[in-house]
């Protein structure tokens, strides 16, 4: 929005600054150092609920804010507030849209730019964008790819005219915040498909770990099928997954063969 010459960004609202790392250092989103570098305005309140603005602009533009935006700043936009929403709506509604594709085994997901409204990802929608999902997508991938389409196809959105569908509720489906308690695995309980799923879904956060004969590992890479540096894990239903990096406590990552020489 800032480098296309049909849009004026007044403002920026993101989230305060927060320390990051086993330092704590404290650091400001990324969307502000960009914000800054333009010199434009930046509001990072606690609690979006009390902001105040005296913008009236076209558009209120958001992207996983992690906040419901109240009323009173959805009624300032003059044509619409829309929301860049990373699924195909309705199938995925909630915070974490990308994890639960993977560990759904959808085939493929995409970018929906839709309007806000008082329910979370509820609103209208404006234009949808669908990619494939890779057989060994991660999270940190399909984030990457969806990221460069949402982007592109807001511009292809915001410079037309809008024309506004509603969802079809029948087809909604729901997906929660994840918690590190999400990625505590127990393999005896999953088959391998579903083991590996969790695996690349959940990394690089919250991460997945599990214990295997005794230590509780932090699996980092899975795999179908046996690799040179892996070590097979046996899950649900007779079915098994292969480790093929792994990190130990208090130990950087290695492969699942190295952990296994070495204990």
């Amino acid at each position: 929005l800032i480098t296309h010459d049909q849009f004026t960004v007044t403002a920026v609202v993101t989230q305060p600054d927060r320390p990051v790392g086993r330092k704590k250092i404290i650091t400001p989103p990324p969307i502000k150092v960009i914000a800054e570098q333009h010199r434009l305005p930046v509001f990072q309140p606690e609690h979006v609920s009390d902001l105040e603005l005296n913008e009236q602009p076209d558009y209120l533009v958001t992207m996983a804010y992690g906040q419901k935006i109240p009323s009173k700043l959805l009624d300032l936009a003059n044509i619409a507030p829309v929301n860049v929403h990373v699924s195909l709506l309705p199938r995925w509604r909630g915070a974490s849209p990308i994890q639960h594709a993977i560990l759904a085994g959808d085939r493929e997901t995409g970018v929906t730019i839709q309007t806000m409204s008082d329910t979370i990802d509820a609103g209208e929608i404006l234009s949808q964008e669908t990619i494939e999902i890779d057989a060994r997508e991660t999270s940190e991938s399909l984030s990457n790819k969806l990221s460069k389409l949402g982007a592109q196809l807001l511009i292809e959105t915001l410079t037309q005219p809008i024309t506004p569908v509603k969802q079809n509720e029948v087809d909604v489906t729901n997906c929660k915040k994840l918690s590190r308690e999400d990625g505590a695995l127990n393999a005896a309980h999953l088959t391998a498909v579903e083991f590996d799923r969790y695996v690349r879904a959940l990394w690089p956060w919250p991460g997945v770990t599990c214990e295997v004969d005794g230590t509780l590992l932090k699996i980092i890479e899975t795999s179908l099928s046996e690799t040179e540096e892996s070590i097979s894990l046996a899950c649900k239903d007779d079915t098994t997954v292969h480790l093929v990096a792994v990190q130990p406590p208090g130990k950087t990552p290695m492969s699942g063969a190295s952990w296994n020489r070495g204990r």
